[in-house]
């Protein structure tokens, strides 16, 4: 005779409440496997308020707070770390850790690099501190741009080189970092003064280290190239122009080298909708693209389905969210200390069949 068990809730805490954690806040809620019991919040404007209310769901009777102190002193097994920024602030990820709270988080670090390796092993000693898992679960770099070359290359005999596309299409999805990255400067200003970090390689490189790792090769050097399209007439979005014959596309390519040959490209396409010139074969709206060079060679395309909610339709950052909530059991299950897509291995989503969802 056999007794069933009930499958464990992992209660968690959403760090956080842009875009990311506001799909995040949805996926808890309706999530079986979850429990959301608390929601920290940095603008004032939204203390106070219920998380259902942030994420345009009925009440849920947790309410945001922005006293890190609270958040902290919650008895939660997880938190889904989702500020902007391009690394998590380490000394908040240890205090954390510390407190006995795993931490899953789309801002990475991912993988252990000579740049990341000083950074992941204080992460590494406060989780073993606390008994806890750190992930750096992403989405490109973290997901797209690693996990998913490396489980298509088990299709492979051989491989000779790999390339990622991503594609984002800033005029169907308008953010209001769009003047920021670059859009509607002249060509010249954009060549001398890229919207992107010079340092901006070192984040990709995490990737790109995973895949040499698994392949057994050894990187020497990683180079950059960057090539502009301009308008071909003025192109408006909600709250500015970018006019004809300013920078309306930006094409980045990120290559690792090994061996004296070209082994991984990341190919980033900005672009302001197809009014463009050049314009790129990249795709017309925000989606990713694997082709990986070799025998055979194999090409993947992902994109956007169809619109399954009333807001946030904000192309692929839903997946960000959602890839790494859907780790957190396993994280939340995992030894302590610093859990990478290599030693989370295949991940188990709970909770992804279910009857109903608050939104129909």
């Amino acid at each position: 005779m056999t007794t069933s068990q009930a499958a464990p809730t992992y209660r968690v805490i959403q760090w956080a409440t842009g875009k990311v954690g506001r799909q995040s806040i949805r996926h808890f809620v309706e999530n079986s496997a979850f429990e959301l019991v608390g929601v920290l919040v940095t603008n004032p404007n939204k203390v106070g308020k219920d998380a259902g209310e942030l994420a345009g769901l009925p009440d849920t009777g947790v309410i945001a707070t922005d006293d890190v102190n609270a958040i902290v002193a919650l008895d939660a097994d997880c938190v889904h770390f989702s500020p902007q920024g391009t690394l998590p602030d380490l000394e908040m990820v240890c205090r954390l850790l510390r407190s006995g709270k795993n931490v899953v988080t789309p801002l990475g670090p991912f993988f252990r690099t000579e740049r990341t390796r000083e950074y992941l092993d204080t992460i590494e000693a406060a989780g073993q501190e606390g008994g806890t898992s750190f992930h750096g679960s992403g989405l490109h770099p973290g997901y797209m741009s690693d996990l998913l070359p490396l489980t298509l290359i088990r299709l492979m005999s051989r491989i000779d080189r790999i390339h990622v596309y991503e594609t984002v299409n800033f005029l169907a999805y308008p953010s209001n970092y769009i003047p920021a990255m670059g859009f509607g400067r002249a060509p010249d200003d954009v060549l001398a003064n890229p919207s992107r970090s010079a340092d901006t390689h070192h984040i990709y490189a995490q990737s790109m280290e995973m895949i040499a790792h698994t392949l057994g090769a050894t990187i020497t050097d990683i180079t950059t190239t960057l090539e502009l399209a301009t308008a071909t007439a003025d192109i408006a979005y909600p709250g500015g122009l970018v006019e004809a014959g300013t920078v309306a596309g930006q094409h980045y390519e990120w290559t690792a080298w090994a061996d004296g040959a070209p082994l991984i490209t990341f190919h980033g396409f900005w672009i302001m909708g197809d009014a463009i010139e050049p314009r790129w074969d990249c795709g017309d709206d925000t989606g990713y693209r694997v082709v990986i060079e070799g025998d055979p060679g194999l090409e993947l395309n992902i994109s956007r389905g169809g619109i399954n909610n009333d807001q946030d339709d904000n192309g692929a950052l839903p997946w960000t969210g959602y890839i790494g909530a859907n780790a957190i059991p396993d994280v939340c299950d995992a030894p302590p200390g610093v859990i990478t897509h290599l030693e989370l291995g295949v991940v188990r989503p709970r909770g992804l069949v279910r009857p109903g969802s608050l939104l129909r």
